[in-house]
């Protein structure tokens, strides 16, 4: 018997560093570059693994690519979430808005 398995494309983005207020809306665009194009996979995922620190404005560059993918049918989620970070999205209850892996 053959089977098939039909997996989606996946997209994944790995910041690095501090998302913060300096590099924030830089890696905003970077996230809306990958989503917009024709030929983008359907499952975008953001390794947050070598992030060491986020502020206000690195959650909302997230919220506001999670956003975009929605409009776009597309799936956003988010992996590698450390202890620390994971922290930040529980206080903000965005830990209710993101998939986290």
């Amino acid at each position: 018997m053959l089977k098939t398995l039909n997996q989606p494309k996946l997209t994944v983005i790995r910041p690095q560093g501090c998302l913060n207020a300096t590099n924030a809306w830089e890696f905003e665009q970077e996230m809306t570059s990958a989503l917009v194009q024709e030929d983008t996979s359907t499952i975008v995922l953001v390794d947050l693994g070598s992030v060491e620190a986020i502020d206000s404005a690195g959650l909302m560059a997230l919220v506001s690519a999670l956003k975009l993918a929605d409009s776009l049918g597309r799936t956003f989620r988010l992996s590698a979430v450390s202890p620390t970070i994971r922290i930040i999205f529980e206080l903000t209850q965005l830990d209710r808005v993101f998939e986290i892996f």
